[in-house]
């Protein structure tokens, strides 16, 4: 579906047609954002925002036409959207710019035992400057959340709850609206890392009511190196800026200064121009395929090559939840996932290995990690079989 579009599948791999299925890690970019990228750096590479000339105003023209466009995807304000390099420096500029304020010693901070490790170490390294405390929400054994301790660990002493919507390493879908609605009884403030869940999921920020949510643009489609932080206009304001540098000051002397209104008071420096702008393509083009469309797609193929990989002798899922988005993570016994993922390369397709930046989740399941395979809306049932195949014949010679 829609594999046209992404030219870079259309080449062989040790001389068999590739198949990507590594989209949890990154996805391929299609030719209308390659295309804006063209664009950009042969037609108007400016800087943006102060210049008078015909290059800067049309640069900074597409950058905040960008940022607007992503604001009325995600139903927020445009001041509320910052750009950022991705998902992980969004959770470093709230620990820092926010935690630093507004957590004190004795205070907890609830993470869920899903976590990429990006949204755990930046809170532990937070409850270490200041104090706090770590709690874990357990994950069952189906890799979904164990919601009846979560209700029991809220209290009056969480002052954050930090967990992601989509886990990388599983593909469970946290049910976050629920989450939000019980974190709200103790005033206590939510952010959600949506990493994983903007290729997949419709977002409306507004209805979900998150404090904080970021993801990163290279897993929808659009370049590394840039990526969203929405946090809730007041507390943007409240918040200290969390670099210095151009851009994100209204006046500078030489005792003082005085900082930018938002969301410049958050991107001090030279941003990346190109790639904000490339991110507002790509999800002008999810938004034209339309999520709900590219979601049904992927859940279908999810749906097949869960039932083919399992009659494959001793192979075992993790990550059985009833809401899950388009993750196959698994493993094979007596076989480690490494040697799975050499062998699948050697025909032509591309899966993940390891423990996914995710050590004290597969520390749970008692593993060191797992075979991944991650699906996009460029992936077809053609595709499976081939995986399926490959992966038939790897556990073959290795068993």
């Amino acid at each position: 579906m829609y594999e046209q579009h992404f030219p870079i599948l259309d080449q062989e791999v040790n001389a068999k047609k590739l198949v990507y299925l590594d989209n949890a890690a990154t996805s391929q970019k299609p030719k209308r954002v390659i295309a804006k990228i063209m664009a950009y750096y042969e037609g108007y590479n400016s800087n943006i925002h102060r210049g008078a000339h015909y290059l800067a105003n049309k640069a900074t023209e597409e950058y905040e036409g960008a940022r607007d466009f992503i604001a009325n995807y995600l139903n927020v304000e445009s001041q509320e959207v910052n750009f950022v390099r991705g998902t992980t420096e969004a959770v470093n500029l709230v620990a820092n710019a926010w935690g630093n304020k507004n957590i004190n010693a004795g205070d907890e901070i609830l993470v869920s035992g899903l976590e990429h490790h990006s949204n755990l170490v930046p809170w532990q390294m937070l409850a270490e400057r200041m104090g706090a405390t770590i709690k874990v929400i357990p994950v069952l054994e189906d890799g979904s959340l164990d919601l009846a301790a979560y209700k029991t660990l809220l209290n009056s002493k969480t002052k954050l709850l930090a967990f992601n919507h989509v886990s990388n390493s599983l593909g469970t879908i946290n049910p976050v609206k629920d989450m939000i609605t019980l974190a709200r009884q103790y005033d206590t403030k939510v952010f959600v890392d949506g990493a994983q869940a903007i290729p997949h999921l419709r977002l409306d920020l507004k209805d979900l009511d998150a404090d904080f949510y970021a993801f990163s643009g290279h897993k929808v489609y659009a370049p590394t190196g840039i990526g969203i932080l929405y946090g809730k206009k007041e507390l943007l304001e409240a918040m200290d800026p969390y670099h210095g540098g151009g851009e994100m000051i209204k006046e500078v002397n030489y005792d003082s200064f005085t900082v930018n209104n938002l969301p410049y008071k958050f991107e001090a420096g030279t941003p990346n121009i190109c790639g904000a702008i490339a991110l507002g393509e790509a999800l002008r083009f999810v938004a034209e395929l339309g999520v709900e469309n590219i979601a049904k797609h992927e859940n279908e193929l999810l749906e097949y090559a869960t039932v083919e990989a399992l009659k494959i002798p001793g192979l075992k899922i993790y990550g059985t939840a009833k809401n899950k988005a388009s993750v196959l993570s698994f493993l094979v016994e007596g076989i480690h996932p490494y040697d799975l993922g050499v062998l699948l390369d050697k025909q032509g397709v591309a899966i993940r290995t390891g423990h996914h930046c995710c050590q004290p989740l597969m520390k749970s399941f008692n593993i060191e990690g797992t075979c991944r395979a991650s699906f996009a809306v460029y992936n077809t049932k053609e595709e499976v079989d081939l995986f399926i195949a490959a992966l038939r014949k790897a556990v073959q010679i290795l068993g």
